[in-house]
């Protein structure tokens, strides 16, 4: 027992065990158990550089929610939340606390989810892996030492990637499972190594828990501007969320997740997970510092093993290279991981078939319909068999993090927009002059100066037009911006290739929101692009 050790332990839990437990231990002595257990090494820098194996990145595939009296009626069963048996899930339990019972060493962290003291909630997580234990007490937010003695966890996490799930007997798909009992306040994950299954299952809790009390969870990243200004970037995966939040004239709230209470917009972590492939000093000094610093986990960064220097453009590993690191090692971050509510909301794209302009204005119904609709864009060799720009819609921005029905959380952004009065932007971080093999990138200059526009209120004063496809407002001039990219047409050499590629997409949206259309009121409904999309 150390100061750090709470009064509430495993057996109390029913959870019995011959392993050493190392408690709520801090960043240096789990990297000295992580190298101990050869899980990883240290780079020349200080970071500890890890491999997840075959997986990484999520299992979405893999992951259940356990249908009973607590989630039968909540939750929205679908691809991103599949049913799994009360009974199997009991088998589960049952040979996870088998496997439990062998471990010679276990880590266990007492951590909180959500940095608003009111809206937080207690999540102990138990690991086989030290840096797995590093990983989590990163990401989440950490209490101070005088809160551990007295630490009762309301849900439990626990990650045993050794453990290999028996479909037959479990319920699931693989020998992977994820894993979710709201009514038990128990969360299983085994088979995988892949870190990020531990964040994202927090976040699906979250995203469970505060919709009744009025709260929006998103799935975004946040900064406050030098006059107290909140911005929030929804965003998937690869969209700019971190890189545009990471910004050196405004203070971090956080890059991935927070909730939207009455009074604050709060991270729901402590820390960051960005993404390290090919990843610039010169374009993110911030988020590249962090890759020489102690206690950052970096996974799947390929590293020379004589040198222990940095390959960051090597994706040999993974495409989907990630840097696990404390959100205080962004020089200015919020010391209280919250800002104020929003003026400002910014949805991101990266639209690979190069037909969204670079910004533009959107009205609340406008926003709404994006929102639900959560589009980006694959481009061509990501995925066998993906030659040409694939449209990928995730409902409100993280759909297998949304437990609930996408409704819920749209009329509660819509809500909280028109309660705020905060103006909404659909930036397109993605293709310019053509698709994806024709075009080229959005350049991040030209997305910094338009989105400075956006949060200083200059933007509002430009001339707009219509968009003649998605009815939205783009301006037609900013200052410092090369006026020909704020009109995509103009940029293609085949303006034919344009209406046909225009078309296309907007026919996407068009069958995408179909599902979605008996939720909403008619005003949403009408805020979609045009079915035929005009020149």
């Amino acid at each position: 027992m150390n100061d750090r050790t709470p009064a509430y332990t495993l057996d109390k839990q029913g959870i019995s065990t011959q392993a050493t437990l190392h408690w709520n231990l801090t960043t240096a002595p789990l990297v000295e158990e992580s190298l101990a257990n050869k899980e990883g090494l240290l780079a020349r820098h200080g970071p500890l550089v890890v491999e997840t194996g075959q997986h990484t990145g999520r299992s979405a595939k893999d992951r259940f929610v356990v249908r009973n009296a607590t989630s039968e009626g909540d939750v929205w069963w679908s691809k991103s939340n599949v049913p799994m048996d009360a009974d199997a899930f009991d088998r589960l339990w049952e040979d996870f606390q088998a496997e439990l019972a062998k471990k010679d060493k276990l880590y266990v962290a007492d951590l909180y989810g959500g940095s608003q003291p009111e809206h937080r909630v207690k999540v102990r997580v138990i690991n086989e892996l030290a840096w797995h234990n590093l990983f989590i007490r990163t990401m989440l937010v950490r209490p101070e030492a005088d809160a551990l003695p007295g630490f009762e966890p309301e849900y439990t996490v626990i990650d045993l990637p050794s453990f290999k799930a028996d479909p037959a007997r479990h319920g699931c798909r693989t020998e992977t499972v994820i894993a979710v009992n709201l009514e038990k306040k128990l969360i299983l994950i085994g088979g995988t190594k892949y870190a990020g299954e531990m964040k994202k299952s927090v976040f699906g809790l979250l995203n469970f828990l505060l919709p009744p009390k009025g709260i929006m969870p998103m799935h975004c990243s946040a900064n406050i501007g030098p006059d107290g200004d909140t911005a929030i970037f929804f965003g998937l995966s690869g969209t700019g969320k971190t890189t545009l939040s990471a910004d050196p004239n405004r203070t971090l709230i956080g890059d991935d997740e927070h909730g939207w209470s009455d009074t604050a917009v709060f991270n729901f972590e402590g820390g960051c997970y960005a993404k390290m492939i090919r990843l610039s000093e010169e374009a993110e000094p911030e988020i590249y510092a962090t890759t020489k610093k102690f206690g950052t986990v970096l996974e799947n960064v390929v590293m020379d093993p004589d040198t222990r220097l940095l390959d960051l453009d090597d994706p040999s590993l993974a495409e989907n290279s990630r840097g696990a690191y404390p959100i205080d090692y962004i020089p200015n971050s919020s010391d209280e991981n919250m800002g104020p509510v929003p003026k400002n909301i910014i949805m991101l794209t990266a639209d690979a078939f190069g037909v969204l302009p670079p910004i533009a204005r959107l009205t609340p119904d406008q926003a709404m319909y994006h929102f639900l609709s959560g589009y980006t864009a694959k481009v061509a060799g990501t995925e066998i068999g993906v030659t040409e720009p694939e449209a990928t819609f995730s409902t409100c921005f993280g759909a297998p993090f949304m437990p609930r029905h996408p409704s819920v959380y749209g009329n509660l952004l819509k809500k909280r927009i028109a309660e705020g009065n905060v103006t909404c932007w659909l930036v397109n971080t993605g293709w310019t002059g053509g698709k994806y093999g024709v075009g080229h990138r959005m350049p991040i200059k030209a997305t910094r100066a338009l989105l400075n526009a956006a949060l200083d209120g200059s933007l509002n004063d430009a001339t707009f037009r219509k968009d003649p496809n998605f009815g939205f407002e783009v301006p037609v001039a900013v200052p410092g911006v090369d006026t020909g990219i704020l009109d995509p047409r103009t940029t293609w050499n085949d303006k034919d290739d344009y209406d046909r590629t225009a078309a296309k997409l907007v026919d996407l949206f068009n069958a995408n929101f179909a599902e979605f259309a008996e939720h909403v009121d008619q005003g949403v409904r009408e805020a979609g692009p045009k079915q035929t999309a005009a020149a």
